[in-house]
Order: structure tokens, then sequence, then C-alpha cells
């Protein structure tokens, strides 16, 4: 849909939201800062209202973007908003067109083909003049770098792609006083499971990307290391078809293709359905990003508090012969705002796009997440106060930011024409139609073809 921000609403206090136990929240605040450029100024992105229910960095995304809006009345913000994997469809057309919008979210694995193509503007000297640099969370840049270049200021909140959600009273009655650290006691798990006609754990990936960005990287991470996948973008000797990531993939097939623990149509299925069998109680455990916690927590705390009050969190499973990171998980910030290069020939309206940028992901956005979603941003804010958070939210906050070890997700970086080769071959290989081997082969050439 495309829109003008001066009539669209953020979201009511307490729709949805974590932190709807509070009795109101503030205004957003932004820097107001008086802008020569009185003209328009477009920006696409895909926080629609349906993806701020129950997301706190869509829903601080659009409350500080609307901020920014009313603080600057001189200038005609146009947003266009599309849904996510529209959005993504949307603005790869408009890359290859030469044609993107003023302002625009750019994931990590464009950043080096659209920079070298001319498309993106290099921000390096306005993200290092920038009131805010002192508190921006350095490594956040790292997707959104060529050489020494920063092409963007990463945005919406830093959360996870790989958190298992189960309920603790299901899996207490299977034995388990907590999820399984190993996949050998997951498969064990299944046998009650399977017998009770439940799933033991529900996974979608019937959009291609969720089998890498919500459970590979994760996994791969634990054979590897993170040396592997830095080596791998930086291009310093690292392949596909080495044989601790071959490891990886073949761990992966024997999950989803020789036990009973996923339910049996996870590639037909998105991860949005999939978190409907465990809302439903038709699976004991859920893996997903952490825009499914938002989802479900909002759900469960509206329409089933027994269950929500059984929400528990865990780390992937090790497998038996991985060797690293048994505590890892992958977390960042998988988009930043951008710049059409374009706006270098207009000096003002830069201005005002970059004005936009940093308050969209600056200490007003940081602050608002964090205090009504304990939740984290670019910027720093401090220590979170957990106190008024419900005790749900105080675990996935430890779960995300504390208790676990960081790694990347692999698809915030590289290209998009590797990981098109790798997420097809993935869904084949989880149904057993091609070999882990086959399937390293393929990327790997995709990568020398491509980056």
């Amino acid at each position: 849909m495309r829109t003008r921000t001066k009539r669209i609403v953020a979201l009511l206090a307490g729709t949805a939201m974590l932190g709807s136990s509070f009795a109101s929240f503030a205004a957003t605040d932004v820097a107001a800062n008086d802008l020569a450029y009185k003209g328009e100024l477009e920006i696409m992105h895909y926080s629609t209202s349906e993806e701020s229910e129950g997301n706190g960095g869509s829903d601080g995304f659009r409350t500080v973007l609307q901020a920014w809006d009313e603080a600057h009345p001189d200038i005609t913000l146009t947003q266009n908003v599309l849904a996510n994997a529209e959005y993504k469809t949307q603005i790869a057309t408009l890359a290859a067109a030469g044609d993107l919008p003023d302002v625009f979210l750019l994931q990590g694995m464009n950043t080096k083909d659209w920079a070298k193509q001319g498309l993106l503007l290099d921000l390096t000297d306005y993200i290092k003049a920038s009131p805010y640099y002192d508190e921006y969370i350095q490594n956040y840049f790292t997707p959104f770098t060529d050489g020494d270049s920063l092409y963007g200021y990463p945005v919406l909140t830093g959360g996870t792609c790989t958190v298992v959600i189960y309920d603790k009273a299901m899996w207490k009655e299977a034995g388990y006083d907590e999820f399984p650290s190993t996949w050998e006691d997951v498969e064990k798990a299944s046998e009650y499971f399977n017998d009770q006609g439940i799933t033991t754990v529900a996974f979608g990936n019937g959009g291609k990307w969720q089998a890498n960005s919500d459970f590979l990287s994760t996994l791969g991470n634990r054979y590897t290391g993170p040396d592997w996948f830095l080596s791998l973008i930086n291009k310093e000797g690292a392949a596909f078809t080495d044989d601790k990531f071959v490891a990886a993939l073949t761990e992966m097939q024997h999950l989803f293709q020789d036990t009973q623990i996923f339910n049996e149509d996870f590639n037909a299925v998105t991860n949005e359905d999939a978190r409907e069998y465990y809302i439903s109680g038709e699976a004991a455990a859920f893996i997903g990003g952490n825009w499914d916690e938002s989802y479900i927590w909002a759900t469960l705390k509206e329409n089933d508090t027994d269950k929500w009050n059984n929400m528990g969190f865990a780390v992937l499973p090790q497998p038996a012969d991985a060797t690293e990171a048994p505590t890892s998980q992958n977390i960042g910030l998988g988009y930043a705002v951008a710049i059409n290069a374009k706006l270098a020939d207009d000096p003002d309206k830069l201005a005002a796009a970059i004005d936009l940028a940093q308050e969209v992901t600056g200490p007003a956005f940081a602050s608002y997440v964090a205090e009504n979603y304990a939740l984290g941003g670019l910027t720093n804010v401090g220590d979170v106060d957990l106190s008024k958070f419900d005790q749900i939210t105080q675990d996935f906050y430890n779960y995300s930011y504390v208790d676990t070890e960081k790694c990347e997700i692999y698809d915030s970086y590289i290209t998009n024409a590797v990981w098109d080769v790798l997420n097809t071959d993935l869904q084949s290989m989880m149904n057993g139609e091609k070999t882990p081997e086959e399937v390293a082969q393929a990327a790997q050439e995709a990568y020398e073809a491509n980056y």
C-alpha cells in the first residue's frame, strides 16, 4: 500500500504489546533538527500495521517514524509500506531498474552488489559524524560494510533468528524438566509425543529462507565455529564444500528425514503456520525467530494464560558429533536504513534523509523498544530495568542478550545469488531428494560465480 504518513497511525498502547501491562506509553521524542529541505521524501519499508502487532521492532520503527514526520511538518514524508515478502521482491526489482526509493531498508546480503553498482550512498562520513555515533553498537554495521565503507544505519531490533520455544508443562509430562540440550534426547522425547499424537517440534520452511536463517546458520556454527564463516565472508579460503559444513548439512538432513521430530509438512508451511501448531497445542515446541516469539507471547497472553505461563526458551540442541559453541544462537540486525546514491545531487534533501535515518535508528527508537519490549537496537541504552516486565519477557531478554553465545545469521552477508541456490537446494535436501554433498557443491559454485 502507498500512504502519506500524516495519516498513518501507530499502534494504540496495549494492542498486542509485550509492555501492555503498563499504564501508558509516553510519546517518542526525536531530535527536531531544523532542516532546509521542504519537499517530498519517500521511504520504503515493511513495517505494516499487521507486522507491528506484537513485534516490538516494527512498532518502534512506525512510532519513531511518525514522530519524525510530525517534527518536520514542512517535509511530506511518503511511505511505501509493503508486506515483508512483497518488500523483498519489490526492492530487488527497483534495484535492478536503478530506481530505488530515496530511503529504504537494505538487507546485508545485497550490500556489496548494490554498492558496486553505484546504487547506495556511501554513508561512512555521515555515520561517523552522527551525534549518536559513540552510542552505536559497532558490530551491527558489519553486514552493511564493503571494504572501509558503510552503507546503512542498522535498523529495527537485535533479535535471534533461532530460538526454541517450548511448553514447559508438556515437556514435564514427557519426563523433562527443561528442553533437552542434545538432539539425541529430543529424538527420544519424540517417541512419547508421537504416541500422544503431538508433533515434537514445529518448523516451517515454506518460504525457503527459514531453513537457512532459523536453523542452519546456528547448526552450522556448531560444526564450523565462527572463523569459518568470517573466512567465507572475507574470501579467505573457506568453502561450502569444507567437510565441517557438509557435516552440518548431513545432520540437518538426518534430523528432518530420519527422525520423527518435526511436522511432516515442514517444507510446505511457513513459520507463521508452524507457530500456530505450537499455539494450538498440536506441537510441544517451535523453532523460529524473535518476531515469532513476540507473536506467540501476545496471542497466548490474550487467549491462553496457562500456556502463556509455561513458555520456555532454549538454544538449538547440540548434535552428537559437533564440537563448537553448544549455547550459540544467531542474532543481529538484518536490515539497515540506506539512501539512494542519487540524493547526492540534492544536498538539502540528502540532509533530510540522513536526519531521518539517524532518528529512526537512534536513541529514541532504542529507548522505546527497551522500555516497552525489553529489546535492543543500534544504540546502547544502558541497563534495562527488567523488573517491570513479566517473567517470560525477562527470560527472553536474558536468553537473547545475556545467557547465550552469539553467532552470525548467514543470509545477512554475502549475496542473494548464493542464498537463492542454497535455500532452494536445502528444501530438496530436507525432502531427501539431494545429498548434502550436492547441496554444498552447488552453493560453492554459486559463491564462486557471484561473490
